[in-house]
């Protein structure tokens, strides 16, 4: 009887994870056939184009400021990758490091941010950019993304900082070295999959963010990906589904790659942020 019972159990773990693939799946094969379809309409009849064209891909690049939103998120991406990655480091050296007035309160505070979504403080955000004229500018944005990166981010790095025996900090204290260069040289290279876990993601938000640049940017010379190609297809009568689809494709491309090639790099990011001790 307990054997069928685990063979039921199994089974039903299985049938989970299968509909799961297909609901993930499905929606990619979809949307690159869609790419690769030869009309405009999204109404496909089969997943597989019969005679699949580039024509898309083409027509994005050279009749679309495509570049330019690219570019435009690239710089913002990796500006905020590195930002918010100093931010983080700092914040979580100093918690798990140091014993102030406060530190539990602190910590607590940041978990529970991690709780409120980011749109609630859409208005505050907007009037604050707008009185320190930082709003239409991508600086504005990156300050923004660095700033709402630090809870959740500080507490995976804190976790990971916590792993490693102080008895190395002792030891180079004792050669005369000092906290920075102790963060600099022990900790931080000792750190690497927590840290590479809190730059990749910060790399990647504003490649998939499409609130927080519609609020904050105006020009269309400082538009994001997200927002160039949602203009693309906003209008009723526009019929760019399928470039929209290879806009699609070219902005999963990179980020996928970047995550196959960090997988263990991302596992170990996020285990380590389990221990709070």
């Amino acid at each position: 009887m307990s054997k069928l019972l685990n063979n039921l159990v199994v089974a039903g773990i299985y049938a989970v994870f299968a509909v799961l693939l297909l609901t993930t799946v499905y929606p990619l094969i979809w949307v690159i056939g869609t790419s690769l379809n030869p009309g405009n309409s999204l109404m496909v009849s089969r997943m597989v184009p019969d005679q699949p064209t580039l024509a898309h891909y083409t027509e994005l690049i050279r009749n679309t400021d495509f570049v330019l939103w690219f570019t435009n998120t690239l710089t913002i991406a990796l500006a905020n990758a590195a930002l918010s990655t100093a931010l983080v480091a700092a914040t979580a050296y100093a918690f798990s490091r140091f014993r102030f007035k406060g530190r539990r309160q602190g910590l607590m505070t940041l978990l529970i941010l991690q709780m409120f979504p980011g749109f609630l403080s859409i208005m505050a955000i907007f009037v604050l950019l707008m009185q320190t004229k930082l709003l239409d500018t991508h600086l504005g944005l990156i300050l923004i993304y660095a700033g709402g990166s630090i809870s959740m981010g500080t507490w995976v790095m804190k976790g990971h900082f916590d792993t490693i025996p102080k008895s190395l900090e002792e030891a180079a204290y004792i050669d005369g070295a000092g906290h920075v260069e102790t963060m600099f040289k022990i900790i931080l290279p000792l750190s690497l999959p927590a840290i590479t876990f809190v730059a990749l993601n910060s790399f990647i938000t504003p490649f998939m963010d499409f609130i927080l640049p519609q609020i904050v940017l105006r020009s269309s010379d400082k538009m994001t990906l997200a927002q160039g190609l949602y203009n693309m297809v906003a209008n009723e009568t526009n019929s760019s589904f399928t470039t929209f689809a290879a806009g699609a494709v070219l902005v999963a491309l990179p980020i996928t790659i970047l995550y196959m090639y960090f997988q263990k790099y991302l596992i170990h990011g996020m285990t380590a942020g389990a221990d709070k001790g």
